[in-house]
């Protein structure tokens, strides 16, 4: 997991991998210190590279979701996996996270 600011000042956390039990502190403190300490505009959270997700890491990006909330912050998840939309759609989080209903491939498959 990596850290770093755009140009336009938003701050990006690339996660990597898998959230479950095993890494899923390290992104709540990631989130939460982020917010603590930048109070950026926008905070995105990059899922690109996460090939897992089960219900802890849904719970940290629904912590890190409220947190930012409370700040001010616009939290955006930016490219999730075929898998991590699915089970943000499958435990009715999608829209709260702003993300379309299913995913463009879905979608292409279904028409």
């Amino acid at each position: 997991m990596t850290t770093r600011t755009q140009a336009d000042g938003a701050i990006v956390v690339d996660v990597r991998g898998s959230l479950d039990a095993a890494t899923v502190d390290a992104l709540r403190e990631s989130l939460l210190g982020t917010l603590a300490r930048e109070r950026p505009i926008t905070l995105i959270v990059d899922l690109t590279f996460v090939v897992f997700m089960d219900s802890m890491g849904i719970g940290a990006l629904v912590t890190g979701y409220h947190a930012a909330r409370e700040t001010g912050t616009r939290f955006v998840l930016r490219n999730p996996s075929e898998f991590v939309h699915r089970q943000l759609r499958v435990t009715g989080l999608a829209e709260m996270f702003g993300l379309p209903p299913a995913s463009p491939s879905a979608q292409s498959f279904t028409g």
